[in-house]
């Protein structure tokens, strides 16, 4: 397997996928050793993991550059994101005493009622490679706090990464036998699903995702889907300061290339700020520079993936087609490596491709609308629901629209951002099952009632 760095096209690293023999072996290490780690105490995997983080902070410098240069992101978005994980594991080490110790729910004379949370075993986590810090230790790291045993699967857009990882995790005292990496594509994957994990902790695409929904599903263990979205921005007529908020809104649209689930993917704008806002929107995006990863001034660096600039092309093309105005980007830059002009297109209508299907780059449609009714109207025509967002003065309002709308995390003058203290989750395509928050730490464990008379 080629590792090829998306901003210069140069082949850095050859690597050996995993095939059926060697998924079965490490499989087999990972069932017989995941008891003997359940059995350390919770303090034990939180003094581990804690170790882990500071390896990360110790590290970021040369993590950074080699997350750099397999995904084409700036550098200093890549020093963000492994910041944000370290951030994440912060608040899981904090809360996973509260949540994963016994829970007595009722205790009288002769009886006692305890909630033990014990770990499913051994899980299987298929990840991505757009943060593959960030969704990754929304995954692994409450699962090994639980005392479970993981099979690891990076993206094969992400792999050295993943190997990164892998060896900081077994240097602050994941035992071997606990953690194990599949090297490959989506045939590693697919053989991934053959064997009997105890659950299938998946983040991608919706295509992906409801393939291993189906192939897993009669093997009746946990399976979570952490998928894409479609996410709609709604500025209304009352926004005072509309120049920091197209500046705000741009960011969550374009930032790390658009290549976020959670990315602003539709703005839809209230017709007395629609004009005032699309020039300050094209503003703030035409002050960007687009180009080489690794300068300290770059904003937009390369897509991981060369296929991606196909989907634009068409999603452009499409949009111009059915009276769409290009205002500004449109085409691939022709260099070397993968890189797309920050694309903006308004009088768009909800029928075009840009502003159904997941875009997941560096282009947004942006489309005027009368009121609050047809903004909601708009906002829900959507087989996704992973974020909405309301810009308003009044925040009674803003929470009245996010009711309406079928997702799984509602903004009020903010976007694209995610707490670790609340629920990741999605509706519809964008998945089933959270992590972060409570939720996310319980979700690598199983419940079992005692009942206690004596």
């Amino acid at each position: 397997m080629q590792i090829i760095n998306p901003a210069t096209e140069e082949v850095i690293a050859h690597l050996e996928e995993d095939r059926q023999p060697a998924l079965n072996a490490k499989f087999k290490l990972l069932k017989q050793a995941q008891p003997i780690w359940a059995e350390k105490s919770l303090s034990e995997r939180i003094n581990i993991i804690s170790t882990f983080s500071g390896f990360l902070e110790a590290e970021i410098e040369r993590l950074a550059a080699t997350l750099t240069s397999e995904v084409g992101k700036p550098l200093q978005q890549a020093r963000n994101e492994i910041n944000g994980a370290r951030s994440r594991i912060k608040w899981m080490l904090s809360h996973a005493e509260k949540y994963l110790s016994d829970e007595i729910m009722v205790e009288e004379p002769g009886l006692k009622e305890i909630i033990k949370y014990e770990p499913l075993g051994v899980v299987c986590n298929i990840s991505a490679w757009n943060y593959p810090y960030l969704v990754g230790v929304n995954v692994f790291i409450p699962a090994l706090l639980n005392g479970n045993a993981v099979m690891y699967k990076p993206s094969e857009h992400a792999t050295l990464t993943g190997l990164e990882i892998e060896k900081l995790l077994k240097k602050a005292g994941v035992p071997d036998e606990i953690f194990q990496v599949a090297i490959g594509g989506g045939q590693t994957g697919a053989e991934l699903l053959k064997l009997d994990f105890d659950g299938y902790f998946f983040t991608g695409s919706y295509k992906t995702g409801k393939l291993i929904y189906e192939a897993v599903a009669t093997k009746m263990v946990p399976c979570q889907l952490e998928l894409g979205g479609k996410d709609p921005l709604y500025i209304a007529e009352d926004v005072s300061d509309v120049e920091n908020a197209a500046m705000a809104t741009a960011d969550g649209a374009f930032y790390n290339n658009g290549q976020s689930c959670c990315s602003v993917e539709r703005i839809y704008v209230h017709k007395q700020q629609y004009d005032a806002y699309l020039s300050a929107f094209v503003k703030e995006v035409q002050s960007w520079k687009v180009g080489s990863p690794t300068d300290s001034d770059t904003y937009l660096g390369a897509l991981t993936r060369k296929e991606q600039i196909g989907v634009l092309q068409n999603q452009v093309s499409d949009a111009l087609a059915k009276g769409a105005k290009l205002l500004h980007g449109g085409k691939p830059i022709a260099n070397k490596g993968y890189f797309f002009e920050p694309t903006v297109l308004s009088e768009v209508t909800n029928d075009m491709l840009v502003m159904q299907e997941e875009s997941f780059g560096p282009i947004i449609g942006i489309m005027k609308v009368e009121n609050d009714e047809e903004a909601l109207k708009m906002m829900q025509d959507t087989n996704y629901g992973l974020t909405a967002s309301i810009y308003t003065a009044d925040q009674k309002r803003a929470e009245s629209l996010l009711s309406k709308l079928d997702a799984g995390s509602g903004y009020w003058n903010c976007c694209d951002r995610v707490s670790a203290a609340l629920p990741w989750s999605g509706r519809k395509y964008s998945g089933i099952g959270a992590t972060l928050s409570h939720q996310g730490l319980r979700a690598f464990s199983k419940p079992k009632a005692y009942h206690l008379r004596g």
